[in-house]
Protein backbone atom coordinates (compact mmCIF):
# COMPACT_ATOMS: atom_id res chain seq x y z
CA UNK A 1 0.00 0.00 0.00
CA UNK A 2 1.14 3.50 -0.81
CA UNK A 3 -0.37 6.79 0.46
CA UNK A 4 -0.84 9.26 -2.40
CA UNK A 5 -2.02 12.77 -3.19
CA UNK A 6 -1.98 15.05 -6.24
CA UNK A 7 -0.51 18.52 -5.74
CA UNK A 8 1.25 21.56 -7.12
CA UNK A 9 4.79 22.05 -5.88
CA UNK A 10 5.94 25.59 -5.09
CA UNK A 11 9.12 27.31 -6.29
CA UNK A 12 11.93 27.64 -3.77
CA UNK A 13 11.71 31.46 -3.61
CA UNK A 14 8.03 31.29 -2.68
CA UNK A 15 8.73 28.60 -0.07
CA UNK A 16 11.44 30.84 1.41
CA UNK A 17 8.96 33.73 1.57
CA UNK A 18 6.37 31.59 3.35
CA UNK A 19 8.93 30.14 5.73
CA UNK A 20 10.14 33.61 6.73
CA UNK A 21 6.65 34.36 8.14
CA UNK A 22 6.54 31.26 10.33
CA UNK A 23 7.23 31.19 14.03
CA UNK A 24 6.12 32.85 17.22
CA UNK A 25 3.32 30.45 18.13
CA UNK A 26 4.31 28.13 21.00
CA UNK A 27 2.90 24.64 20.50
CA UNK A 28 2.41 25.01 16.73
CA UNK A 29 3.91 22.29 14.52
CA UNK A 30 5.26 24.19 11.54
CA UNK A 31 5.33 22.45 8.18
CA UNK A 32 8.92 22.12 6.92
CA UNK A 33 9.60 24.38 3.94
CA UNK A 34 10.31 21.38 1.69
CA UNK A 35 6.77 20.08 2.37
CA UNK A 36 4.89 23.19 1.16
CA UNK A 37 2.43 22.30 -1.60
CA UNK A 38 -1.11 22.95 -2.84
CA UNK A 39 -3.15 19.73 -2.69
CA UNK A 40 -5.39 19.24 -5.71
CA UNK A 41 -6.73 15.88 -4.49
CA UNK A 42 -5.91 13.66 -1.52
CA UNK A 43 -6.13 10.01 -2.54
CA UNK A 44 -5.04 8.05 0.52
CA UNK A 45 -3.66 4.51 0.70
CA UNK A 46 -3.93 2.39 -2.43
CA UNK A 47 -2.35 -0.88 -3.59
CA UNK A 48 0.48 -0.74 -6.13
CA UNK A 49 -1.68 -1.81 -9.07
CA UNK A 50 -4.07 1.07 -8.39
CA UNK A 51 -1.19 3.54 -8.10
CA UNK A 52 -0.27 2.56 -11.66
CA UNK A 53 -3.86 3.24 -12.81
CA UNK A 54 -3.77 6.60 -11.06
CA UNK A 55 -0.52 7.50 -12.83
CA UNK A 56 -1.98 6.55 -16.22
CA UNK A 57 -5.16 8.57 -15.58
CA UNK A 58 -3.23 11.67 -14.50
CA UNK A 59 -0.90 11.40 -17.51
CA UNK A 60 -3.92 11.86 -19.82
CA UNK A 61 -4.93 15.23 -18.33
CA UNK A 62 -4.67 18.18 -20.71
CA UNK A 63 -4.90 21.60 -19.07
CA UNK A 64 -3.17 24.93 -19.67
CA UNK A 65 -0.29 26.30 -17.63
CA UNK A 66 -1.22 29.29 -15.46
CA UNK A 67 -0.02 31.71 -12.80
CA UNK A 68 -0.68 31.00 -9.13
CA UNK A 69 -1.07 33.74 -6.52
CA UNK A 70 -0.96 33.17 -2.78
CA UNK A 71 -2.66 35.71 -0.58
CA UNK A 72 -4.17 36.03 2.86
CA UNK A 73 -3.82 33.82 5.91
CA UNK A 74 -6.55 31.80 7.59
CA UNK A 75 -7.37 28.83 9.76
CA UNK A 76 -9.29 25.59 9.72
CA UNK A 77 -11.16 24.64 12.87
CA UNK A 78 -11.91 21.25 14.34
CA UNK A 79 -14.12 20.71 17.39
CA UNK A 80 -14.15 24.43 18.16
CA UNK A 81 -10.36 24.83 18.13
CA UNK A 82 -8.06 26.19 15.47
CA UNK A 83 -6.44 23.07 14.00
CA UNK A 84 -4.42 24.43 11.08
CA UNK A 85 -2.94 27.69 9.84
CA UNK A 86 -2.76 28.28 6.09
CA UNK A 87 -1.99 30.74 3.30
CA UNK A 88 -4.80 31.14 0.81
CA UNK A 89 -4.60 30.64 -2.95
CA UNK A 90 -6.57 32.75 -5.43
CA UNK A 91 -9.25 30.62 -7.10
CA UNK A 92 -8.59 31.24 -10.77
CA UNK A 93 -10.40 29.58 -13.65
CA UNK A 94 -7.30 27.60 -14.79
CA UNK A 95 -6.65 26.32 -11.24
CA UNK A 96 -10.25 25.22 -10.80
CA UNK A 97 -10.22 23.62 -14.27
CA UNK A 98 -7.09 21.60 -13.43
CA UNK A 99 -8.51 20.48 -10.09
CA UNK A 100 -11.77 19.40 -11.78
CA UNK A 101 -9.81 17.45 -14.44
CA UNK A 102 -7.86 15.64 -11.70
CA UNK A 103 -11.06 14.80 -9.81
CA UNK A 104 -12.79 13.54 -12.96
CA UNK A 105 -9.79 11.42 -14.03
CA UNK A 106 -9.62 9.75 -10.61
CA UNK A 107 -13.35 9.06 -10.46
CA UNK A 108 -13.21 7.47 -13.94
CA UNK A 109 -10.82 4.82 -12.65
CA UNK A 110 -13.07 4.03 -9.71
CA UNK A 111 -11.94 6.29 -6.85
CA UNK A 112 -14.71 7.65 -4.66
CA UNK A 113 -15.51 11.35 -5.21
CA UNK A 114 -13.84 13.80 -2.86
CA UNK A 115 -16.40 14.70 -0.20
CA UNK A 116 -14.84 18.00 0.83
CA UNK A 117 -15.21 21.10 -1.30
CA UNK A 118 -11.92 22.17 -2.89
CA UNK A 119 -10.45 25.00 -0.80
CA UNK A 120 -7.03 25.87 -2.28
CA UNK A 121 -4.45 26.63 0.40
CA UNK A 122 -0.90 25.91 1.55
CA UNK A 123 -0.73 24.61 5.12
CA UNK A 124 1.83 26.42 7.28
CA UNK A 125 1.24 24.77 10.68
CA UNK A 126 -0.84 22.35 12.72
CA UNK A 127 -2.12 24.30 15.69
CA UNK A 128 -4.17 21.88 17.82
CA UNK A 129 -1.79 22.33 20.78
CA UNK A 130 -0.97 25.99 20.18
CA UNK A 131 -2.19 28.89 22.27
CA UNK A 132 -5.29 30.04 20.37
CA UNK A 133 -4.68 33.73 21.09
CA UNK A 134 -1.24 33.52 19.44
CA UNK A 135 -2.73 31.86 16.35
CA UNK A 136 -5.35 34.61 16.04
CA UNK A 137 -2.66 37.28 16.49
CA UNK A 138 -0.59 35.62 13.71
CA UNK A 139 -3.57 35.69 11.34
CA UNK A 140 -4.24 39.35 12.13
CA UNK A 141 -0.58 40.26 11.61
CA UNK A 142 -0.34 38.47 8.25
CA UNK A 143 -3.86 38.72 6.78
CA UNK A 144 -2.72 41.17 4.09
CA UNK A 145 0.01 38.81 2.85
CA UNK A 146 0.22 38.61 -0.94
CA UNK A 147 2.97 36.90 -2.91
CA UNK A 148 3.90 37.73 -6.48
CA UNK A 149 2.27 35.36 -9.01
CA UNK A 150 4.33 32.29 -9.88
CA UNK A 151 4.05 30.26 -13.09
CA UNK A 152 2.65 26.73 -12.82
CA UNK A 153 3.68 24.47 -15.69
CA UNK A 154 2.90 21.11 -14.13
CA UNK A 155 1.51 19.10 -11.25
CA UNK A 156 2.67 15.92 -9.52
CA UNK A 157 1.65 12.69 -7.85
CA UNK A 158 3.19 12.57 -4.38
CA UNK A 159 3.61 9.78 -1.88
CA UNK A 160 3.38 10.42 1.83
CA UNK A 161 4.97 8.49 4.68
CA UNK A 162 3.65 9.40 8.10
CA UNK A 163 6.23 10.09 10.77
CA UNK A 164 6.18 10.91 14.47
CA UNK A 165 6.54 14.66 13.95
CA UNK A 166 5.77 15.29 10.28
CA UNK A 167 4.93 13.38 7.14
CA UNK A 168 7.67 12.90 4.55
CA UNK A 169 6.56 13.67 1.00
CA UNK A 170 8.17 12.40 -2.20
CA UNK A 171 7.34 13.58 -5.70
CA UNK A 172 6.73 10.31 -7.55
CA UNK A 173 5.64 11.47 -11.04
CA UNK A 174 5.43 14.89 -12.67
CA UNK A 175 2.89 15.85 -15.33
CA UNK A 176 3.25 18.84 -17.62
CA UNK A 177 0.64 21.44 -18.45
CA UNK A 178 0.09 22.91 -21.90
CA UNK A 179 1.42 26.32 -22.88
CA UNK A 180 -1.48 28.79 -22.83
CA UNK A 181 -2.55 30.01 -26.24
CA UNK A 182 -2.00 33.71 -27.01
CA UNK A 183 -5.21 35.76 -26.88
CA UNK A 184 -5.03 36.43 -30.64
CA UNK A 185 -5.03 32.69 -31.35
CA UNK A 186 -8.16 32.20 -29.24
CA UNK A 187 -10.12 34.66 -31.40
CA UNK A 188 -9.06 33.09 -34.70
Amino acid sequence: MIRLFVALGLPEELCDELSSMCGGIPGARWVPEENYHLTLRFIGEVPGWQAQEIDEALACIRAPAFDLTLRGVGTFQKAGRVAALWVGVEKTEPLMFLQAKVETALQRIGLEPERRRFSPHVTLARTERAEQGKVIAFVQAHNLFRAAPVPVDGFALYSSRLGKEQAAYAREVEYGLLEPKPAAALRA
